[in-house]
């Protein structure tokens, strides 16, 4: 039983440190001074599908907007 106490905060931090880091953060907004919406559609991201539009796809490659795509409106 106090293994399990112990164990449960630990996998809790640990679960949000690794969600965080997977998905399109607010510094990366500030970094880029973009809005969400420049790299992603509307509608519910996961980590399997970020819904990512070309712009997105740009960025998750090359790590910069520089040279990306228009966005489309």
């Amino acid at each position: 039983m106090k293994a399990a106490r112990l164990l449960l905060p630990v996998v809790g931090i640990l679960a949000t440190f690794l969600a965080t880091s997977v998905f399109g953060t607010t510094e990366m907004g500030k970094k880029e001074k973009k809005p969400c919406t420049t790299c992603h559609e509307k509608g519910k991201a996961t980590k399997e599908n970020p819904l990512l539009n070309e712009v997105g796809k740009y960025y998750k490659e090359k790590k910069t907007l520089e040279g990306a795509p228009a966005p489309k409106k």
